[in-house]
């Protein structure tokens, strides 16, 4: 079964669907969500630190960093974030990152941003934790 993701064109301001080819090996995709910790580095930028096991590649590691900042937009009464920066690593088959991300009441400038209430309607779709 393929995996379906959803994004938000800043330029175009339309959802943009794509698929993850399935892995080589038939293994199917058990994640193992190993929590997120939140840091509030401004008034508007966020670090979001997640530790996953089960990850089929940086992309699932980067989904849940995703999903973790769109909730925490949400809860704080804003409606965008935008990623800054993402620094991945593997140790013993888990992965960690440490995302950054801006929230912002208003769609930011910029390509990598989120509609945080379409990110997060995703995210439970795709059974992915969010803070």
């Amino acid at each position: 079964m393929a995996r379906h993701c959803v994004g938000i064109l800043a330029m175009a301001g339309g959802v943009a669907a794509c698929d993850r080819p399935e892995a080589a090996t038939d293994a199917p995709f058990v994640p193992d969500y190993r929590g997120i910790e939140t840091r509030l580095l401004g008034d508007d930028l966020v670090s979001f630190r997640v530790a996953m096991g089960g990850a089929r590649d940086q992309g699932d590691v980067d989904a849940y960093a995703r999903c973790a900042a769109a909730q925490y937009a949400v809860i704080r009464g804003y409606g965008f974030a935008r990623h800054v920066r993402t620094k991945l690593a593997q140790t013993g088959g888990i992965w960690r990152a440490d995302a950054v991300y801006t929230i912002s009441p208003t769609l930011p400038r910029g390509e990598r941003t989120i509609d945080a209430e379409v990110t997060v309607a995703d995210c439970r779709d795709q059974g992915i934790p969010t803070v």
